[in-house]
């Protein structure tokens, strides 16, 4: 049994330990192992890399939210004119929701306030041009208190804040 304990040790010892001859010393692998990979974790951080730009909003005058999500959702979803107030929608409070994404695309949906699409609007226009105000801009038309909202397969005009209940729109509330 003693004979069994000490083939054991010097097996271990043999896996985990090595004798440096030069020096005298037993050094640990699993230490050297370690000491490596320290090593490429100094050698990766000192690359530097610089941060992809988030894609800006093309809004006219550039406005950006900085509002932190919460994780709560609009309930129910209202579209609304730029006369309407946005933000996050409750039973009480009726707002515009300002987060809509499209599950049929995956966009994010804009809005441009006081302009309405044009009857030449359609998918393809969008697919090629959303979210480029300087673009989308062609197919739009002002109108004082309408908002157009539009995605990458569709799109909306809305005065009066509404319900979003039209099956074709796969619009959500994508969290404030």
């Amino acid at each position: 049994m003693a004979e069994d304990i000490d083939d054991l040790l010097e097996e271990v010892e043999s896996k985990y330990l090595t004798k440096d001859i030069k020096k005298g010393r037993t050094v640990n692998n699993q230490k050297e192992k370690r000491d490596n990979e320290y090593d490429i974790d100094d050698l990766l951080d000192d690359i530097q890399v610089e941060p992809i730009p988030k894609a800006s909003r093309s809004v006219p005058n550039n406005i950006s939210d900085f509002r932190p999500t919460t994780g709560r959702k609009c309930f129910p979803v209202y579209l609304g004119g730029s006369m309407c107030s946005q933000g996050m929608a409750s039973s009480v409070s009726q707002r515009a929701c300002d987060k809509l994404r499209c599950t049929s695309c995956d966009f994010k949906v804009c809005s441009f306030d006081n302009f309405e699409w044009s009857s030449e609007t359609d998918y393809l226009f969008l697919r090629n041009n959303a979210p480029d105000y300087d673009r989308l801009k062609t197919n739009m038309v002002p109108k004082k208190g309408s908002r157009a909202y539009c995605c990458q397969c569709s799109h909306r005009s809305v005065t009066d804040i509404t319900k979003l209940g039209d099956p074709q729109l796969k619009w959500v509330c994508g969290k404030h």
